[in-house]
């Protein structure tokens, strides 16, 4: 049905990143007599719509987790457009803004996007540790949230390969595949997103895709032959903590930090960023964070990165 109130957003994507301010466009093109406009998010996990504010054009109200990072713009008396500062990275998602008068309800569909990095996640003890739950808490862990299928998505075509199959948000398991090879299915399955499909959360292990986008803060190198111990001190030395996984992919992501020399991570991992592909620096073409895995704790051959 044609829209009699709102107007058609002339976007239906915003594209933002975490701790900026954002509004998605909600514009009534008359006020009609005793109406309500409610704003929503619809949660891909469970498709249950989560009410954000209530607004009668006078007075309105905030709901839910979002309810101190949200208000109604109104630069003017037709504008119901809603403004999230702060943004963090579960606000990504589908919004409805829903204009409630009577008979006659409308709606119009937003996405907020967020900018940023995907990246895999394995544990310590190797691949296939997490059901479900577990992934969830490893990426939040890393100053991350699993992935949506739309970031895993984008990430494969900014040129993802990853062989290891990994949950997402919605509770289904995939993996990009760029370069179709023997041990990831064979040659001769065509290249892209790859899926296994909704699993079960409880039972079934697996990788993480994890998502983090911009941050607010540095993250930088300490040198020295430091263990896993020392180099947690050293970056609380300078008043820092030893960094995430996250933040060190936002960081190489976002502030094209290049260093060659593999530092600790809070997850007792070692690794290092790449924005110049060189010979010297572990001989890959591509850019990216590689990483030694999870050397003994005891060893002293690394730096630390720190936030």
């Amino acid at each position: 049905p044609r829209l009699q109130y709102l107007l058609e957003p002339l976007h239906a994507a915003v594209h933002t990143q975490r701790g900026a301010t954002a509004t998605l466009p909600c514009v009534l093109r008359a006020l009609p007599r005793n109406y309500r406009v409610k704003w929503s998010k619809v949660e891909p996990a469970n498709y249950r719509e989560n009410i954000i504010i209530i607004t009668n054009g006078l007075y309105h109200k905030n709901y839910g987790p979002l309810s101190p990072r949200v208000r109604l713009r109104h630069s003017h008396r037709y504008d119901a457009s809603l403004t999230i500062t702060n943004v963090a990275l579960e606000d990504e998602g589908r919004y409805r803004c829903q204009l409630v008068n009577g008979l006659e309800d409308e709606s119009v569909s937003l996405t907020l996007h967020l900018e940023g990095v995907v990246f895999p996640y394995q544990p310590s003890n190797g691949r296939y540790k997490f059901n479900y739950h577990e992934a969830k808490r490893a990426c939040e862990q890393q100053d991350s949230r699993l992935a949506t299928y739309q970031q895993l998505y984008k990430a494969w075509t900014e040129g993802l390969d990853w062989c290891n199959a990994g949950w997402i948000l919605d509770g289904t398991v995939h993996y990009p595949i760029i370069n179709s090879r023997e041990p990831c299915g064979g040659r001769l399955l065509l290249p892209g997103v790859r899926t296994y499909g909704a699993r079960d959360k409880q039972k079934d292990r697996f990788d993480a895709f994890c998502f983090t986008s911009a941050l607010q803060g540095q993250v930088y190198f300490i040198r020295g032959h430091l263990n896993f111990k020392e180099a947690g001190q050293a970056c609380r030395n300078h008043g820092a903590a030893i960094a995430k996984v996250g933040q060190l992919y936002s960081a190489w992501k976002f502030s094209q930090l290049d260093r060659c020399d593999g530092g600790w991570l809070a997850d007792g991992s070692v690794r290092y960023p790449i924005t110049t592909p060189r010979e010297r620096c572990g001989g890959l073409p591509d850019p990216g964070v590689r990483s030694f895995g999870f050397p003994s704790k005891e060893l002293r051959t690394y730096g630390t990165y720190c936030f």
